[in-house]
C-alpha cells in the first residue's frame, strides 16, 4: 500500500517523514542540535551549517586574549584554527563519502567534526552498514594527524633551530603561539576524534556496534553514561594540562550526551504510545459526490484540516482544506472525488505510533492516517492534531503517577 500523497504544504507529514525514517538512535539528538545551527551557503550542493557554539568559542577565543596579554586578532586566530582542523577532516570525509557513492545534502559543522546528513535513505542505511562507517570514521582523525605531522616536518625543515621540544612547550593551544597552535588543533582533534563519546567518530563506531548487537534501551544508556565519562575526563584533561581545546571537547561533548541520554529515555515512552491514545475520535467524512462548495461549507463548521473520503461505508481517500480551496481558485467548482488522494496507509487502533510512522516514511509522505476497526474509521491521526494529543497525554499520565505515588505514601504510613 503507498503512502497517501501530500495535498499542499501545510497538511502534508513532511515533519514526520524526517522523524520517522529509519535513522541512527540519536537521530532525534542530531535534530535538536540542528535547531542551534545557522546556514552559510552551499558548497558543491551541500548545505553546510555552522552550530552556534563556535560563536561562544569564539568569545571564549577572544576572552582567552586579555588573560594571555596579547590581541584580539589572535584570539580570532586561534578560532579560525580550530574551524580550519574541523573543515580539514570535514573535505576528507566529504572525499571518502564520494569514494563509497553517497550523496551529502547537508553537514552540521561541530567543534569536534561535523554530523552529516545524507540526500536519500539508502544513503543513510549504507552510511551506516559496519564496513563503511568504519572506515569513515578513520578518515577525519586520519586526515588530522597526517597534517599535524605533515606541520611538523614543515615547521622543522623552514627553523631546524626550533626544535622538536619546542614544539611540546605548553600550553599547546594558546593565542600566544599559534604556529604550534596549529599543529596541535589538528593532533588533538584527531586523536580526540577517537575515543569511544558520542558525537565523535569512535562513538559513533561504538553506538553503530550498539544498534546491531541489540539491546535496546540499555545499550543505549550505556553508551551515553560511557560518553559522559569520556567527556568529564576531557574535562579534567584540560584543567590539569591548561589545554583549550580539550576543555571545549569536554563540554561539548558532556552537552550532547546529556541531551541524548533525555531524548532516550523520551523515545522509550513514545515507543509504548499506541494509535488509540493518540487518534481523532470525533471527525468529519466528506462525500466522495459532494461538490467543493459544499465541501467549503461543511469545513467552516470544523477545525479540522484534513477530511476522510467516503463513498457509503468505504474509505476511499483523503482531502485536505487547502486543497479544496485551490481546486476552486484554479478549476472551479467540481466534485471531492476530483481532488481527493486516493492512496494512503491505514492503522489499527493497537498499532505502535512509532511503528506506524516508521512504515508511512518508505514512502513520499501522508497528510492524513485512518484508524480502522472492522472496516470501519474509528479515529485519524493528522500532523496537526498528533503534537497536541502528545503534550495531553504526557501530561496526563504525569498526574496519573503522582497520583499514584501519593496514594502509596498515604498507605505506606
Amino acid at each position: 500500500m503507498t503512502s497517501l500523497k501530500a495535498v499542499g504544504d501545510a497538511t502534508s507529514f513532511g515533519h514526520w517523514d524526517k522523524s520517522a525514517t529509519r535513522k541512527p538512535e540519536w537521530a532525534h539528538t542530531i535534530e535538536a542540535m540542528r535547531g542551534w545551527s545557522f546556514s552559510i551557503g552551499g558548497v558543491l550542493g551541500v548545505n553546510v551549517r555552522i552550530h552556534m557554539f563556535f560563536a561562544l568559542l569564539l568569545l571564549v577565543s577572544v576572552s582567552y586574549t586579555s588573560v594571555a596579554g596579547v590581541s584580539v586578532a589572535r584570539g580570532v586566530g586561534l578560532w579560525l584554527l580550530l574551524f580550519l582542523a574541523v573543515a580539514v577532516r570535514e573535505i576528507a570525509r566529504g572525499i571518502a563519502a564520494a569514494w563509497f557513492g553517497l550523496e551529502l545534502r547537508s553537514i552540521l559543522l561541530l567543534p569536534t567534526g561535523a554530523l552529516p546528513t545524507y540526500a536519500t535513505r539508502e544513503d543513510t542505511e549504507r552510511a551506516g552498514s559496519a564496513r563503511v562507517q568504519r572506515k569513515l570514521a578513520l578518515v577525519g582523525p586520519i586526515a588530522n594527524l597526517l597534517t599535524g605531522l605533515l606541520l611538523i616536518g614543515f615547521v622543522l625543515g623552514m627553523s631546524p633551530e626550533l626544535g622538536i621540544w619546542s614544539l611540546l612547550d605548553r600550553p599547546w593551544v594558546t593565542p600566544i603561539h599559534l604556529l604550534r597552535s596549529l599543529i596541535w588543533m589538528q593532533l588533538l582533534l584527531g586523536m580526540i576524534n577517537l575515543l569511544p563519546a558520542f558525537p565523535l567518530d569512535g562513538g559513533r563506531v561504538l553506538r553503530g556496534e550498539f544498534a546491531r548487537a541489540g539491546g535496546g534501551l540499555r545499550r543505549t544508556r550505556q553508551a551515553a553514561g560511557l560518553s559522559q565519562m569520556v567527556a568529564v575526563a576531557l574535562i579534567v584533561a584540560g584543567f590539569l594540562m591548561n589545554n583549550l581545546l580539550l576543555l571545549i571537547a569536554g563540554v561539548f561533548v558532556l552537552t550532547f550526551a546529556h541531551m541524548e541520554d533525555q531524548g532516550v529515555l523520551l523515545e522509550s515512552a513514545v515507543a509504548a504510545v499506541r494509535m488509540r491514545d493518540v487518534m481523532l475520535t470525533e471527525f468529519s467524512t466528506l462525500s466522495a459526490s459532494a461538490t467543493l462548495e459544499d465541501a467549503v461549507a461543511h469545513a467552516v463548521h470544523t477545525l479540522q484540516d484534513v477530511f476522510p473520503v467516503v463513498r457509503g461505508r468505504n474509505l476511499v481517500g483523503a482531502v485536505s482544506r487547502q486543497g479544496i480551496f485551490e481546486a476552486l481558485e484554479t478549476s472551479g467548482n467540481g466534485y471531492v472525488q476530483g481532488v481527493m488522494t486516493r492512496s494512503f496507509h491505514t492503522a489499527q487502533p493497537e498499532d505502535s505510533l512509532v511503528q506506524t510512522l516508521q512504515r508511512i516514511a518508505t514512502g513520499v509522505g501522508a497528510q492524513l492516517v485512518p484508524v480502522v476497526e472492522d472496516g470501519r474509521v474509528v479515529g485519524i491521526i493528522t500532523p496537526q492534531n498528533l503534537s497536541q494529543s502528545m503534550v495531553i497525554l504526557s501530561q496526563a499520565r504525569r498526574i496519573v503517577e503522582r497520583n499514584a505515588r501519593a496514594e502509596q505514601s498515604r498507605g505506606d504510613e
